[in-house]
C-alpha cells in the first residue's frame, strides 16, 4: 500500500488536541499556517521559557494512523488529531525513518524529518494510561521507543489534504535513527 495522508490537523491556541481540517497550509521555514506550533523558533510552551531561541526542530507532527489501530487493540479509543499531531498518515514507517528523510506530501510540500517526538505526560490526562501505550521499554537494550510520531521542519511549503500521496525521500547514507527532539 502506498503512504497517503489520512488526516490535517491545526489548532491557534495551546491545547493536547488539534481539530481535524479539510486542509493545511505547509509555510517553508515555519510549520503549519495558523497553528500555535508555527514559527522559526521553538514554540514548544514548556521549553520556550528556557530555550527560546533554539531552531524550531518541531515546526509538524506526524503520527501514523497504524498507532491509533494498536491502542484500540488495548481498549484505548483514540482518533486523528487528539494527540496533537498536524499530519496523520497511514502506509508509512515514520518510527522506521532515519533523520533527514523527506515526506513529499500532495503536489507541493516537502517535511524533512529531524527526529521523533517525545510524549509527556499530558497524555494521562488525555486518557489515563495512555503514556504506557505510547513508549515501550526494549528488554535487550535497555533503551525507549517512543510511539507517538515525528517532527519535522517544512522545506518546501504547499497545501496537504487528507488522501494525499506520501513519498519518502531517504537521504544519502550513512543514515542515523531518529532521536527525540
Amino acid at each position: 500500500m502506498a503512504g497517503r495522508v489520512t488526516a490535517v490537523s491545526r489548532n491557534e491556541t495551546y491545547a493536547f488536541s488539534k481539530p481535524n481540517r479539510e486542509s493545511i497550509t505547509l509555510l517553508a521555514g515555519l510549520g503549519v499556517e495558523g497553528d500555535v506550533h508555527a514559527g522559526e523558533t521553538i514554540r514548544h510552551q514548556f521549553r520556550m521559557t528556557y530555550e527560546p531561541d533554539l531552531p524550531n526542530l518541531r515546526q509538524v507532527h506526524l503520527m501514523h494512523e497504524e498507532l491509533f489501530d494498536e491502542l484500540a487493540l488495548k481498549g484505548f479509543d483514540v482518533s486523528a488529531g487528539q494527540l496533537g499531531e498536524n499530519i496523520t498518515t497511514r502506509g508509512v514507517d515514520l518510527l522506521g525513518l532515519p533523520t533527514g528523510a523527506l515526506l513529499h506530501l500532495g503536489e507541493q510540500a516537502v517535511v524533512e524529518v529531524t527526529g521523533l517526538r517525545n510524549p509527556c505526560a499530558k497524555i494521562n490526562d488525555f486518557r489515563a494510561g495512555l503514556l504506557g501505550q505510547i513508549f515501550a521499554l526494549d528488554p535487550d537494550s535497555g533503551e525507549f521507543t517512543f510511539k507517538s510520531g515525528v517532527m519535522a521542519v517544512v522545506r518546501h511549503g504547499g497545501p496537504v489534504r487528507p488522501h494525499d500521496p506520501v513519498r519518502v525521500e531517504l537521504p544519502p547514507p550513512p543514515h542515523h535513527p531518529l532521536e527525540r527532539v
